[in-house]
């Protein structure tokens, strides 16, 4: 469902019934803004004060909140959720479960694997903090059930092993693996960028 005072959209957009593009949450929210060719699939809301490019792909039960801003040819995969106040650029693969909280920048021709978590609260319920996620630079591959820490910085053309867990920021070019994650030198194979 779209709310027509809450959303625009571009040509040949596709909405499966039981989805939300535009969700108002706030009586002074802007409209939420998707450019061509948009697929999204039942379950999945899109708030209003959301800005997203062309060629825009959903999976069931994604979310993505307010003041987000969403480059072209990005895929949100089933119940992946963005928490909002959050930028990514153009051809990014957010897979299945991904959680991306507010204040984290993603960059362009980025990967992330299933279930991986992005967080922004050093210290959850027990210190008053400002919250910052982490930045994921151009180029990046984060594999499947890994854990970045707030504030780290994953360099450009890094690669970050399934199950590793940033606790500082991995220079580019770099593979990020273990727990907590050891830097070491980007094997041949995973070198190169990538394209998505």
């Amino acid at each position: 469902m779209t709310d027509d005072a809450h959303a625009t959209t571009g040509t040949d957009c596709h909405f499966d019934a039981g989805a939300t593009v535009g969700y108002e949450h706030a009586p002074d929210a802007e409209p939420a803004r998707i450019g061509d060719r948009a697929t999204i699939r039942a379950g999945t809301i899109v708030y209003a004060d959301v800005a997203i490019g062309d060629d825009f792909t959903t999976g069931h039960n994604a979310l993505v909140r307010e003041d987000t801003a969403i480059g072209d040819d990005v895929l949100v995969g089933t119940d992946v959720t963005i928490d909002g106040t959050t930028t990514v650029g153009s051809h990014v693969s957010l897979q299945t479960g991904v959680y991306v909280p507010t204040h984290t920048d993603i960059g362009s021709q980025v990967f992330v694997g299933p279930r991986a978590v992005l967080t922004n609260d050093p210290y959850p319920v027990r210190r008053e903090h400002d919250l910052v996620g982490p930045a994921i630079e151009d180029h990046v591959s984060i594999g499947a059930n890994a854990t970045l820490l707030p504030k780290v910085t994953v360099g450009r053309g890094s690669f970050v092993a399934a199950g590793a867990v940033v606790t500082e920021d991995v220079p580019p070019e770099t593979l990020a693996v273990g727990v907590p994650a050891r830097h070491e030198p980007l094997p041949d194979e995973l070198a190169g960028e990538n394209a998505i």
